[in-house]
């Protein structure tokens, strides 16, 4: 059996560990070789393929503590409508296809998020391709697994900023404001901002006041306290529903600024000093976490003997603290979004950190 194993979309704590995973079940449990293709689809799409053997990794027990992967990833270029260089856009779908042929792959394993996974459930129907998912994300926001790859070091990361911006934040009469990832949903913002202790917690779930929020803050102050810390996901809007965008070079608008923009109404709101601090993509690099090493080491096994099973269109989850594989249709429908009712955020409300409240009108991607 020969199978290969792809790292795509954003790269994030955890997938070495997967990789390393994959190649020890493949290898020492079964006698199989493994390949493993660079850059995602677009390895695929090379004439020949951009592949190494990866039988050579087994003993390679640094990949389980290194960040990154040693495969490299790409989070653009969707091979159905694949940007060229004139302007145009093609369908190079069939490349990868046959890329994958071409290697004399019996099954692929997919690491990636939901838009991966959708391109290559397609990709997989379209062509013949026995696909196994695993799930990363440091958002933690695809359906049907409670954790993904890469969340709990993302979250460890922004807990540990927390904890730094406090003593500062109280030598110097501030509030601090930390923004972090999220681009549907909040939960790295909201699991940091218990962990951390933070005054509020603004999430894309969640709409909130600024006045409400403005008095929260003087709250702490009559209280006795003379700073507060604030989290907020970066898909959070302003207070009149805009989105805070930014142009990347150009190619895409992101997300990304909404921790200045509340830095500068609270400050005027206040009186109190403010600072923001963005934590960006120091969010997806480093050591991964205990955890994450150990959701990444149980996706890689159970993959792997999801092939021997000869169990495709699956992706692996967690759930109810043991791995289980759900059907990949139910993994692509949407990101999943913070449990508005759940014990998170009636956690944090009990702590006495600002949320808001729940829309009006409820987003419809899955919570669960």
């Amino acid at each position: 059996m020969r199978i290969g194993i792809l790292t795509s979309g954003g790269d994030c704590a955890g997938l070495n560990a997967v990789i390393l995973a994959v190649v020890r079940r493949a290898v020492l449990g079964y006698g199989w070789d493994v390949v493993g293709i660079r850059q995602g689809t677009h390895g695929l799409m090379q004439d020949p393929p951009q592949a190494i053997d990866l039988n050579d990794q087994v003993n390679n027990d640094g990949m389980l503590r290194l960040g990154g992967t040693i495969l490299g990833t790409i989070n653009k270029g969707d091979p159905f409508h694949y940007p060229m260089p004139d302007g145009s856009f093609a369908d190079r779908s069939q490349e990868v296809i046959d890329g994958y042929h071409k290697l004399g792959l019996d099954a692929l394993i997919g690491v990636g998020g939901d838009g991966s996974m959708a391109i290559l459930h397609r990709l997989a129907q379209m062509g013949g391709i026995n696909l196994v998912g695993i799930p990363k994300t440091i958002d933690n926001d695809l359906a049907q697994t409670e954790y993904s790859v890469g969340f709990t070091t993302a979250v460890n990361v922004a807990v540990e900023a927390l904890d730094r911006l406090q003593p500062t934040a109280a030598s110097h009469d501030r509030i601090m404001i930390l923004e972090v990832m999220g681009r549907d949903a909040g939960h790295i913002a909201l699991f940091a901002g218990v962990a951390g202790g933070a005054d509020a917690i603004l999430i894309p779930e969640m709409d909130y006041d600024l006045d409400a929020l403005t008095e929260h803050c003087l709250n702490i102050r009559k209280r006795g306290r003379n700073h507060a810390l604030v989290i907020v996901a970066e898909a959070v809007k302003r207070d009149d529903g805009a989105a805070v965008t930014q142009d990347d070079d150009g190619q895409k608008v992101r997300y990304g600024g909404i921790g200045h923009w509340l830095a500068d109404e609270l400050g005027a709101r206040t009186g109190w000093d403010t600072r923001v601090t963005v934590l960006g993509h120091v969010q997806r690099g480093g050591t991964p976490s205990p955890r994450d090493r150990v959701i990444a080491s149980a996706f890689g096994v159970h993959a792997v003997d999801l092939i021997a099973e000869q169990k495709f269109d699956r992706v692996v989850a967690w759930s109810k603290r043991k791995v289980v594989d759900v059907a990949m249709a139910d993994v692509i429908v949407g990101p999943r979004l913070v449990d508005t009712a759940g014990t998170m955020v009636s956690t944090a409300k009990g702590l006495g950190a600002y949320l808001g409240h729940p829309p009006k009108v409820a987003r419809t991607a899955k919570t669960v």
